[in-house]
């Protein structure tokens, strides 16, 4: 038989700094649900697959399709995912693989595609995203083979130029021997002949609106930056499009010079007169008809 304990303390005596004692909580309301799943986690640092729970917990798809999308997501690129392979690592049949593999080709975690390689040989490429929708770096370009040749990176082109009204060939082979000279000035102003070509036509536009060769070539020169120059022909292109000069106010154009007829023999009075064919005077037209020239 059991026996309480009497307490040191009378039972009228209350500790002031004591919390009072917290109300019970109303049955079914507030309490964590008994029997709920719990984690006991531990922190991964290698040899770990993440997946998102948009598949997880994806609600068409079965657990052998999701099971499926795990174990292909974790698995290195180039390993065989075909259906004989799939169905001797796992016991659920080939019929069932290869439905779950065409679940998850139908919700996005899959793209099969038939390639023919080298040989006439057709294969299945198989890519596997592990966030439907998102279009990055797949495993076509990490399976093992030989390597494909990596195309070199497109250049980028020039920035536009001013255009000249009257593009004379000889007024651009004048702007091309310019732009071959600025070198001599800033060895880094070495232009290519394409680069080259397509300049000429912003250095013709300076010398439409009266400027010397002289003018043109101290403004592309003058203040270079001191680092390197990796465009030099954007460069060139962005000032001759910025500094580009007014056009020259507009001249009338210059009146025709005189011109002077040869000498004739007038037939009246037989002085000499200037005239384009031979003929009469002009004071020999104005008498009157049947008078004697003066």
């Amino acid at each position: 038989m059991t026996t309480k304990e009497e307490s040191p303390f009378p039972m009228d005596t209350q500790n002031p700094s004591a919390p009072p004692c917290a109300e019970s909580r109303t049955a079914g309301k507030n309490h964590p649900r008994v029997g709920g799943l719990l984690h006991d986690n531990a922190r991964h640092t290698e040899r770990f697959t993440v997946i998102g729970n948009h598949l997880a917990q994806h609600p068409e798809l079965s657990l052998v399709a999701r099971g499926l999308a795990l174990y292909l997501q974790s698995l290195p690129a180039g390993a065989p995912v075909d259906i004989k392979t799939l169905a001797t690592r796992f016991p659920e049949g080939r019929d069932r693989i290869a439905a779950a593999l065409r679940d998850l080709e139908a919700h996005g975690y899959l793209r099969r595609t038939r390639e023919r390689v080298p040989g006439g040989r057709i294969v299945t490429r198989t890519v596997s995203c592990n966030r439907p929708g998102h279009r990055g770096r797949t495993g076509e370009d990490q399976a093992p083979g030989p390597p494909k040749k990596r195309q070199p990176p497109r250049k980028r082109l020039l920035p536009a130029v001013p255009q000249p009204g009257y593009p004379a060939t000889a007024l651009l082979q004048q702007d091309t021997d310019l732009l071959t000279t600025l070198r001599r000035h800033d060895p880094r102003l070495l232009l290519s002949a394409m680069d080259t070509q397509h300049l000429a036509h912003g250095v013709a536009a300076w010398l439409e609106r009266d400027l010397t060769p002289s003018d043109v070539r101290d403004a592309l020169t003058a203040h270079l930056p001191t680092e390197p120059l990796h465009r030099p022909a954007a460069l060139l292109a962005h000032r001759l499009t910025a500094q580009l000069p007014p056009l020259p106010p507009h001249r009338p154009p210059a009146p025709p010079p005189d011109v002077r007829h040869p000498l004739q023999t007038c037939d009246g009075c037989d002085r000499a007169f200037r005239a384009p064919a031979p003929g009469r005077c002009r004071d020999c037209r104005c008498d009157p008809p049947g008078a004697l020239p003066a």
